[in-house]
C-alpha cells in the first residue's frame, strides 16, 4: 500500500507540474491585447506595440518654470530611459528578422510579426504589455458639407466673429510669437491662406517644420514625404481654422499671426496608434528631414488633434496613448482634442485621446450656441473614470475654411471645433508669452472666460444649471474675455503676474 501511495503522490506531483507549466506557458497571453491574438491568422502581418515595463519619471517637470526648461528635461528623460532599456529587445527583434520601429515619446516599439513573435515579446520580463496597432479610419460622420466647394468669402467668417477673435486682433494680438501644430491627414502648405503662416516660410524650409509618419502606401502623397502634403483635405481645413488668412478677404482663422508646423498621421484618412505617437514625438522635439537632431526648443505651444482612435477599429485599451499625451503635457504643450462625433447620447466621449484628463477636449456648437447633434457627450466611462468631458466647446457647424485644392469649403464636426481652441491658445500665449508652458494656466484662462452654456440633458447627473457640464464643458470659447481675464488677473497659479503682459501696439 505504501508503494501505491508513493506512486499516487508522484503522479499527483507530475500532474501539478504539467498544469503549472501550462499556466506559465499561457501567462504571456494576459499581457497581450485580445485584438492582437485575434489576428493570429494574419501570419507575419500583425502590427502591434511592445510597451516596455520601465517608463520615464517626468514628475519633476512640474517644478520647472519655463516651457524651454520643461521641454529639455522631458525629452532628455524620455530618451535616456529608451536608450537604456530598448537595446536587448531590439537585439531580439533583429535576431527574429522582423520589422520594428523604436520610439522614445513613450518607451515602446512598433513591430510587425506573427503570433510567435508576439509570444516571445510578451514572455519577456522587461515587457509590460502588447498593445494593438490597428488601422483607424478618421471619424467622418457628419463632417462633410459641400467640402471643397467655395462660396463667397465673408471677409471674417461668422464663427471667428462669434468667438470675438477680431476684437482681440484690434488690440494687436494676432497670435504673433506663438507656434501651433497639427497632426492630421497632412497639409497643403502653400495654400494662399496658410503659406504666410507656415514656419518654413514661402521658400519651403521643411526641416523641423514637417514630418510624415506614413511609411508605406501613402496614396497621392506617397510615403515619407519630405514636403507637406494632404491626400484627404481634412488637415488643410483644420489648419485654416487655426491660422488661415490669405490677405484678400478670406479670413478663416483664429490666430493669423501665429506660425504653424505639421505632421501627417493618416494615410487618406486612416492612421494607427503608432502614427499618432510618432507625430507627438516629432512635435515634442522636431527633427531635420532625416529625422535626426531633435530639438525641443522648436516645439510648438499647442497641438491640434482632430481625430480619435475608436474602440470599434481596435483601440480596445483606452490607455494605449495615455503615456504619450502625459509626456507632451509634461513638456508644457497644450494638447487640444476633438471630443468626437458619435451621437447626442451621454458617455459618448469614448475614444483616445479625447478621454484623457491631460487632453483639452472640445465639443461642437452651432451659430446659435446650441450643441451640435453629433457632438459627443460625457462623462467618460470607458476607462471607469467618470471624467467630465468635453472640457470646452467651440463652433463646429458649417465652418468655412481652406481646402486642399487651394480653394475654400464648409465642413461640420468636432474636428472643426477643436482648431478654434488651438487658435485661442495661440492668442493667449501671444498676449502673455510668460504663460507658455503653463498648460494648467492656459486651460484655466480659456475655461473661466467661456460663455457659460447650460443643459437639461443630465449626463453624468449634471444639474440643469451645472457649469461645467458633460455637454458643453465650461461653455463656448470667447477670445476677448480670455484676453481680458489675463489683463485683470493679478497672479496666475504658477506665480507670474499680469503686470508681465506684453505691451500691445
Amino acid at each position: 500500500m505504501r508503494f501505491f501511495r508513493v506512486l499516487g503522490f508522484v503522479a499527483l506531483l507530475l500532474v501539478t507540474v504539467v498544469v503549472a507549466a501550462g499556466d506559465i506557458s499561457d501567462q504571456w497571453r494576459a499581457k497581450v491585447d485580445p485584438w492582437v491574438l485575434n489576428k493570429a491568422g494574419l501570419g507575419s502581418g500583425i502590427e502591434f506595440i511592445v510597451f516596455l515595463s520601465e517608463q520615464a519619471d517626468l514628475s519633476d517637470a512640474s517644478r520647472l518654470q519655463t516651457k524651454a526648461e520643461k521641454g529639455r528635461f522631458v525629452v532628455a528623460a524620455l530618451r535616456e530611459v529608451a536608450s537604456k532599456t530598448q537595446k536587448p529587445v531590439i537585439s531580439r527583434l533583429k535576431a527574429l528578422g522582423v520589422e520594428y520601429r523604436a520610439y522614445w515619446i513613450s518607451n515602446m516599439i512598433w513591430v510587425r510579426g506573427d503570433v510567435d513573435v508576439v509570444r516571445k515579446m510578451a514572455e519577456r520580463d522587461d515587457v509590460f504589455h502588447i498593445y494593438a496597432n490597428p488601422t483607424v479610419r478618421m471619424d467622418e460622420r457628419l463632417h462633410s458639407q459641400e467640402a471643397g466647394k467655395s462660396k463667397a468669402p465673408e471677409a471674417i467668417e461668422w464663427n471667428i466673429t462669434l468667438v470675438s477673435a477680431p476684437d482681440v486682433w484690434a488690440l494687436g494680438i494676432r497670435g504673433q510669437g506663438s507656434v501651433v501644430a497639427g497632426q492630421d491627414t497632412g497639409y497643403m502648405w502653400d495654400h494662399p491662406a496658410l503659406i504666410e503662416q507656415y514656419r518654413g516660410g514661402a521658400a519651403g524650409d521643411h526641416a523641423y517644420n514637417w514630418h510624415d509618419a506614413i511609411h508605406s502606401g501613402g496614396g497621392s502623397c506617397g510615403a515619407d514625404s519630405t514636403v507637406p502634403c494632404d491626400d484627404h483635405g481634412h488637415g488643410t481645413h483644420t489648419m485654416g481654422t487655426i491660422v488661415g488668412d490669405d490677405g484678400v478677404g478670406n479670413q478663416v482663422g483664429m490666430a493669423p499671426g501665429a506660425k504653424w508646423i505639421g505632421c501627417r498621421n493618416m494615410n487618406q484618412g486612416v492612421g494607427t496608434p503608432s502614427t499618432y505617437a510618432e507625430c507627438y514625438q516629432f512635435f515634442i522635439a522636431p527633427t531635420d528631414l532625416s529625422n535626426q537632431n531633435p530639438d525641443p526648443a522648436k516645439a510648438p505651444d499647442v497641438i491640434n488633434n482632430s481625430w480619435g482612435c475608436t474602440i470599434s477599429e481596435g483601440c480596445t485599451d483606452p490607455n494605449v496613448l495615455l503615456s504619450v499625451v502625459q509626456a507632451v503635457r509634461a513638456a508644457g504643450i497644450v494638447t487640444v482634442h476633438s471630443a468626437g462625433n458619435s451621437d447626442p447620447s451621454c458617455s459618448t466621449v469614448s475614444d483616445p485621446a479625447a478621454i484623457y484628463g491631460e487632453s483639452f477636449s472640445v465639443g461642437a456648437t452651432d451659430s446659435s450656441d446650441d450643441i451640435a447633434g453629433f457632438s459627443s457627450r460625457g462623462p467618460v466611462t470607458i476607462d471607469g473614470s467618470n471624467r467630465l468631458k468635453p472640457d470646452i466647446s467651440a463652433p463646429g457647424v458649417n465652418i468655412r475654411s481652406s481646402t486642399r485644392d487651394g480653394a475654400y469649403g464648409s465642413n461640420n464636426g468636432t474636428s472643426m471645433a477643436g482648431p478654434h481652441v488651438a487658435g485661442l491658445v495661440a492668442l493667449v500665449i501671444s498676449a502673455t508669452p510668460e504663460i507658455a508652458g503653463n498648460v494648467d494656466g492656459v486651460e484655466t484662462v480659456i475655461e473661466q472666460s467661456a460663455v457659460p452654456l447650460m443643459t437639461t440633458q443630465g449626463c453624468g447627473g449634471d444639474a440643469g444649471d451645472a457649469i461645467p457640464n458633460n455637454v458643453f464643458g465650461w461653455g463656448r470659447i470667447d477670445a476677448q474675455s480670455a484676453i481680458d481675464s489675463i489683463v485683470q488677473q493679478a497672479v496666475f497659479s504658477d506665480g507670474f503676474e499680469s503686470g508681465d503682459v506684453s505691451a500691445w501696439d
